[in-house]
């Protein structure tokens, strides 16, 4: 059984969000959408908070992808301040040209998970976008980023679902709706997971993406 299928079948079983998962998904969407000012606040709390210290530095890692290079940088530097962890000595990343054969591999497994029966639409429907999309898509997305070890899969799809509705990008949203829960998160977990940000979005948007949430379970 893959890693993956693990990752599946054991968050299936997990109660409504514990509180280390709240903090990391509050997190995400802040990195994401909040003031200079509140990410540090929310990294300062997270520095002594329930959410385990490398779930952060991931976390951080991956809002590359969502949130872009300067939001990332800027919340790692407000991590070690915060925490006063240093920086691995190494990381998978150092040699790049070394893993690609890896990252393409795990990047496909990953992506298989999140998409399910829509994997192969979507590597259609991006490569018709541009080929170079769907590359980076396989390679630097689900492989080299959101396949890395130290967080779990489906706490990473909670934490894009956070950021998704937090930006109010709607159509990524429903795929990666979908997408937690082919990673294991249950439907409520993804209740409680847009119950967080509700501070953060106005009321037609709280009721658009819990009637989407609806579908998406009832799909």
């Amino acid at each position: 059984m893959s890693e993956m299928a693990l990752d599946r079948s054991s968050a299936a079983t997990l109660p409504p969000l514990d509180d280390a998962t709240r903090q990391l998904v509050r997190l995400a969407a802040m990195l994401a959408v909040g003031s200079e000012r509140e990410m540090r606040a929310a990294l300062t709390d997270a520095a002594s908070g329930p959410a385990e210290a490398e779930w952060v530095e991931e976390l951080i890692l991956q809002s590359y992808l969502f949130a872009g290079f300067p939001r990332t940088l800027n919340a790692a530097r407000e991590w070690r301040r915060a925490s006063g962890r240093a920086a691995p000595a190494t990381d998978e990343g150092d040699d790049p040209e070394a893993r690609v054969t890896e990252w393409r591999e795990r990047g496909e497994a990953t992506c298989a998970v999140v998409y399910g029966r829509f994997y192969a639409p979507l590597r259609k429907n991006i490569r018709d976008l541009h080929p170079a999309l769907d590359a980076w898509m396989i390679v630097d997305g689900y492989g080299k980023i959101l396949g890395r070890p130290g967080l779990d899969l489906w706490r990473r799809e909670l934490c894009v679902v956070a950021v998704c509705a937090a930006s109010r990008q709607d159509r990524q949203l429903h795929s990666h709706l979908h997408g937690a829960l082919h990673a294991g998160a249950t439907p409520a977990q993804l209740r409680e997971t847009l119950a967080l940000l509700e501070d953060m979005l106005d009321a037609a948007d709280i009721a658009r993406y819990n009637n989407l949430l609806a579908r998406v379970v009832n799909a």
